[in-house]
């Protein structure tokens, strides 16, 4: 053997030094790896025709192994590592040849590029990647951090460490919306690090907190490292688990497991919510907590007030608090006691079929063995016990055609059971009596006629579904019967959003606001998948730029804020009205509802190609695009080079002796802590992409494969993917920071600033280690 090293190792030795020395190379990044698997692979092919690299193989034949597999151990989990004194003969690291292995690796390389990149069940997933970096790109581009930052600064200034922490606030806001990392970093490090500097900010402090809160775009959703991390995840857990159910003895892992062994982006964005909303509080915490120790070096700035009108503790505890909250529990108290809720009376022309039991169990007696010690002895008798009901009740229930009377008599039952007012209706109204409330906090002396006239409004429309609309009506007559309070409503709205726009705080955060809350909402929310949600996103952010192109070149932006409007009213008619005009019989309800419909769709896409226009007149949307096309260009070809290289390690061994190396670990969360120390350190000299697509495809099938919350699994790595973005000597956002602060920053600086947020990051991790629950929480509580 070659320096006494198995010829295996030796092979893993060379590609790592290949990949590094690609990576310092200055190659670019996306072209080095691809090119460091050629590289690699010639070197150990050459290597191996020498006879110098040497496997040191089990010897299955031996007396030993034998009796080992006689004792029940099963062939798979037999390796060097758990047996070191079983007797090994030695082998080349290309049994076959190397000219074998190049044929193979040619025809998978380009099987997995069909698969994963051009023509995979992945690839409308990975489409999301292209709308949320045009979509953070275009939002960077219109300087929404640039008003941020200073509507913050004023809120927190006065705070002790308050710039610090209107940073972190910015940063997780930004996260949400844009996802971008370096963009965020340059734009906060150009327009906060000087203020804080001269308001007389410790320098180590002030790049510490810019580098870390732009970091948080890649834990925040949406986050371009969970979807790139969930497509991934989603195929290593499924093959992991079925691999798991056939060698616990059954046939599938829905039947060991209960359930379907899947994983969505979506589902994990929703995990991801709880732990990026902890770094962000543990980085202000440290912020605070500094700027207390240290009073001198985060001293307390007073900004301005922004010229908002001066308002009352008393006051505000009314409109911003109270008022808002009697609001919101009322509704929820009407609604428990089935005042407000849902007035869909449809019946299905189909009865339910009837639940079969929590767990098959009608499998084999290992697969029983294996259920048992996976669900435990309670969850199989009671398993058990309700096949055996199902089984004496005649099996389980078909579902069959509903007779008209018994659609009728399901109907009159839905409708003597129904709420007087509809969930829909309720909900509306309440935003906006919230938009009336706090309008009259934002501006106490402002003429509240209006203001009260729209309360009244809503007031009214809950009065008239209470009396006047039946479950029965239809979307049409329900809305006639709203008109009147709807416009009094509307008008007092309309007064209020002039007194909102004049309140900077509302003014700067309200845009992209919604924009969030319409991106992520129909995420997490279930409504949709993460690449509609893109698209939405993209969409949102070309039109709030172009709004903002328009003002700063004093002309109006009355036109997007009617595209604004016509997107609404489309979806609030496709929700409420039946649009298939294709039908027989159609209502003239239907006919109306889809006249409007389509015009308002044709409004809004006129509207997107005028903001499109505006984008490309002032000369914003062709960087904008062509920076999206470089983005998403060297994702992918990142993507193509590591399957190329992984195809490497996979050829001589590689993959199979680290996963063998991993598996001799009887303990799982050993196994994982190891992988977690592994990426902590590659995520010194490796960027998040090349770990994504070269290491995690190598331990997937070991840390998916176990008892572990898929979803813990991945934002436990995803967070420490974020970790590699502050780590010296090649953390990313030290050198995005590093081009753009005063020269009075040094590096060190820059690297003292950035430890302490390294072991918050640490810190996070252990917190998430300890309390699974704050990843698993959201998606437990949210359908999907």
């Amino acid at each position: 053997m070659l320096f006494g090293l198995d010829g295996v190792e030796i092979g893993l030795i060379i590609v790592f030094l290949c990949l590094f020395g690609g990576i310092l190379s200055g190659f670019p990044v996306a072209f080095a790896i691809g090119g460091a698997g050629i590289i690699s692979f010639g070197i150990i092919a050459a290597l191996d025709s020498a006879g110098l690299l040497l496997h040191q193989a089990i010897d299955t034949g031996s007396a030993m192994y034998a009796d080992l597999v006689a004792q029940g151990v099963r062939p798979e989990s037999i390796s060097t590592f758990r047996y070191p004194d079983l007797p090994r003969y030695s082998e080349p690291v290309f049994p076959r040849g190397w000219e074998v292995a190049l044929d193979r690796n040619i025809s998978f390389v380009v099987n997995r590029m069909n698969e994963r990149v051009l023509a995979g069940q992945s690839i409308e997933t990975l489409l999301a990647v292209a709308m949320f970096v045009l979509m953070g790109i275009t939002l960077e581009r219109s300087r929404i951090a640039n008003d941020l930052l200073t509507t913050m600064a004023r809120v927190f200034g006065p705070l002790p460490g308050g710039l610090a922490v209107s940073v972190v606030v910015v940063g997780a806001f930004l996260a949400a919306s844009t996802g971008i990392v370096g963009a965020t970093v340059v734009t906060m490090g150009l327009l906060s690090l000087p203020t804080m500097l001269r308001a007389g900010y410790s320098p180590q402090l002030a790049t510490g907190v810019i580098a870390a809160s732009g970091t948080l775009g890649q834990i925040i959703p949406p986050s371009i490292v969970i979807v790139l991390l969930g497509t991934l995840a989603g195929d290593l857990y499924s093959a992991a688990q079925e691999e798991r159910a056939t060698l616990a003895g059954c046939t599938d892992a829905l039947t060991f497991l209960g359930e379907p062994a899947v994983v969505s982006v979506g589902t994990l964005f929703q995990a991801a919510l709880l732990p990026g909303i902890l770094l962000a509080g543990l980085y202000g915490l440290y912020a605070f907590g500094y700027a207390l120790v240290n009073p001198s070096k985060a001293p307390a700035v007073e900004l301005g007030d922004g010229g908002s009108e001066p308002v009352t503790r008393g006051e505000a505890m009314t409109w911003f608090l109270g008022v808002p909250a009697l609001l919101i529990v009322g509704m929820l108290a009407l609604g428990q006691v089935g005042v407000i809720g849902s007035q869909d009376v449809t019946v299905d022309t189909y009865s339910d079929a009837g639940e079969t039991a929590s767990l098959r169990t009608n499998v084999g007696q290992q697969c029983r063995a294996s259920m048992i010690d996976l669900h435990g002895q309670a969850a199989w008798d009671r398993a058990v016990a309700e096949q055996q009901a199902i089984n004496e009740a005649g099996g389980v229930e078909q579902a069959r055609a509903l007779s008209e009377e018994e659609r009728d008599a399901l109907r009159d039952a839905k409708i003597a059971n129904s709420p007087v007012i509809g969930t829909g209706v309720a909900v509306g109204f309440l935003l906006l009596a919230l938009a009336l409330s706090v309008a009259r906090g934002v501006s106490p002396t402002a003429e509240p006629l209006p203001l009260i006239v729209g309360a009244a409004g809503v007031a009214l429309a809950l009065l008239f579904d209470a009396l006047f609309i039946s479950p029965l009506a239809s979307a049409g007559v329900t809305f006639l019967i709203l008109l009147v309070p709807l416009a009094l409503t509307l008008w007092g709205v309309r007064y209020a959003t002039g007194i909102l726009s004049q309140n900077e705080l509302l003014r700067v955060v309200f845009p992209p606001l919604v924009l969030i809350v319409a991106v992520l909402g129909s995420i997490l929310g279930g409504i949709t998948n993460p690449t509609p949600a893109a698209a939405l996103g993209a969409g949102g952010a070309i039109m709030l730029a172009a709004y903002r192109k328009l003002a700063d070149e004093n002309r109006s932006g009355k036109l997007i804020i009617w595209t604004t409007f016509a997107v609404v009213i489309m979806i609030l008619v496709g929700i409420n009205f039946d649009l298939r005009v294709g039908l027989a019989d159609v209502a003239l309800e239907s006919w109306i509802a889809y006249v409007v419909a389509q015009a308002a769709y044709l409004f809004a896409i006129f509207g997107l190609f005028y903001a499109l226009w505006v984008l490309f007149a002032g000369g914003v949307l062709t960087p904008v695009v062509r920076e999206t096309a470089k983005v998403t260009s060297m994702v992918f070809t990142i993507l193509i080079g590591s399957q190329l290289l992984n195809l490497v390690v996979i050829s001589f061994g590689g993959e199979h002796y680290i996963q063998t190396f991993l598996q001799s670990f009887d303990n799982e969360f050993k196994v994982f802590l190891i992988v977690m120390l592994v990426l902590f350190v590659l995520g010194f000299v490796l960027d998040f992409l090349e770990i994504i697509y070269i290491v995690i495809p190598i331990v997937g099938p070991v840390i998916y494969g176990g008892t572990f919350d898929p979803k813990w699994v991945t934002i436990m790595i995803a967070v420490n993917l974020q970790t590699s973005f502050l780590t010296p000597p090649f953390g990313f956002a030290l050198f995005y920071l590093r081009g753009v602060a005063p020269k009075e920053v040094t590096t060190g600086h820059i690297y003292q600033g950035v430890l302490p947020f390294v072991l918050i990051q640490v810190v996070g991790i252990a917190i998430l280690w300890f309390f699974p629950a704050i990843v698993t929480i959201v998606p437990d509580l949210i359908p999907n």
